[in-house]
This record gives C-alpha cells, structure tokens and sequence, in this order.
C-alpha cells in the first residue's frame, strides 16, 4: 500500500500537512506514516539525564501524535503509523523514505511568516532534485475547507 509521509513537529503548519495526508489517503485507499524526528541537541548538554530527557520526548511526541491518529481514524477511517527517528530532520526524512518502499509522497507544511516557508520545506526542496519520492508542500494558512475540496 502506498503511503504519505508526513512530518509530525510543533509548528502551526504541521496541522494543514496532517490534515492533506489524511484527506488524500482516505480519498485514495492510501495509509498514512507520521515521522516525528528527535533532534540530538535537546538532550546533547545533560548528559547525565539524557535517557530521561529522550524517554520524556518520547512520550511528548506519542500524545502528540495519539490527537493526529484520533482524528484520522475517526474523521477519515485511516490508521496512521507512528516512526520516530533521531537525527537530522532532512536526514532522517530521507533515510525513512529509503527505509520503507511503501512511501510513495512526502507531505511538508509551508509556514506563513515572512521568513520563508520553514527551515525543513527549504531543506528538502534543495534535495527535490535527487529525493527518491515526490513532496507536496501544504500551505500553512490554506483553510480547511480549501484542502477538502482539492484533495
């Protein structure tokens, strides 16, 4: 089954990406894999509790995504899996999608501020040239009513 890969992060924009990956899962019999990525430095400087501190991200992230999975099941009927990798953002996306065949689109959200649309939109649009999947760049600001009716 092919699969969208999206990105699950603390930005405003991530909602608009989730909502379009499950939309067009729904609409295409598709699934859904949600990638939260750890970043080494949120815990790099404690060294001493770092277990800790990654177990407590850990548990961030998976509340995080329970509230995504709810509403994809039930709004949606699509069962969203979880992976979390740590690392680079734009490394980690990239070895995901080289990891699992079945991912066949990556779903990126696009802030709206005026400087840019976000440092991972960037990032991997560098790299479009050479990923091995397409990506789709959700606005941040499109409303919900506007990503039903394209998807």
């Amino acid at each position: 089954m092919r699969k969208f890969l999206v990105v699950l992060d603390d930005t405003r924009e991530c909602l608009n990406a989730m909502r379009y990956a499950a939309l067009r899962a729904a609409h295409t019999g598709a699934g859904v894999q949600i990638l939260a990525i750890i970043r080494p430095e949120e815990y790099q400087h404690w060294i001493g509790i770092a277990d800790l501190m990654r177990t407590e991200a850990r548990e961030r992230i998976e509340a995080h995504f329970e509230v995504f999975a709810k509403w994809m099941r039930d709004k949606q009927g699509v069962s969203p899996e979880l992976v979390i990798r740590e690392g680079d953002p734009a490394t980690e996306i990239l070895a995901q999608v080289k990891s699992d065949p079945q991912v066949g689109i990556l779903v990126l959200g696009a802030g709206t501020d005026k400087s840019g649309p976000g440092p991972l939109v960037t990032s991997m649009s560098r790299n479009s040239g050479t990923l091995p999947v397409p990506i789709t760049i959700v606005p941040g600001d499109m409303s919900k009513e506007r990503l039903e009716a394209i998807t």
